[in-house]
């Protein structure tokens, strides 16, 4: 019985960290990071994000990130419509949904000089046939892979503790 609940306890401890090394976090702009000179435009075509990933926005006081509502409200740089907004030069944003998500820099006059940039977000199954998808096309699946690989060891490490590591 005793047996059982340990199998049971490292088949739950697998599943959680497999979610979780599977989630990436995309540094917006690479490694310009949140900045007027960056291409977000460029950047994020060449990106997958997938629901549960975290955009981290890197940018200093002068910067802020605003999340804009709609559409129309990025197109016109509306700040003044922000349904959210985050300083301090570190902020992370999980995407917790499919759909999209509209950002841009708080500070006067950054968006409309192209400090802005669209989030597209599909789910896990939508993921494979979404643009930026393979796993060469951005340094966040390396961090992915290595997240996953940390999360089996673990695993291993745990079943092996338990008595369920079976040498084959």
């Amino acid at each position: 019985m005793e047996a059982s609940y340990k199998f049971y306890l490292v088949l739950v401890f697998a599943m959680f960290f497999t979610k979780q090394a599977l989630a990436a976090q995309h540094v917006v702009g690479g490694s310009q990071g949140w900045d007027e000179s960056t291409d977000f435009s460029s950047w994020s075509s060449g990106q997958t994000f997938k629901v549960g990933d975290q955009l981290v926005f890197k940018y200093t006081a002068l910067h802020s990130v605003v999340e804009l509502g709609s559409d129309s409200a990025y197109k016109n740089c509306d700040i003044g419509s922000a349904t959210d907004s985050m300083n301090g030069g570190n902020s992370v944003v999980k995407l917790n949904k499919a759909g999209t998500r509209y950002f841009a820099c708080g500070t006067l006059g950054h968006c409309d000089q192209g400090m802005k940039v669209t989030i597209k977000t599909v789910s896990a199954a939508d993921a494979s046939s979404a643009p930026g998808s393979s796993s060469s096309s951005t340094p966040n699946s390396t961090s992915a892979a290595s997240a996953f690989h940390f999360a089996t060891s673990f695993i291993l490490l745990i079943a092996s503790m338990s008595g369920f590591l079976f040498i084959i």
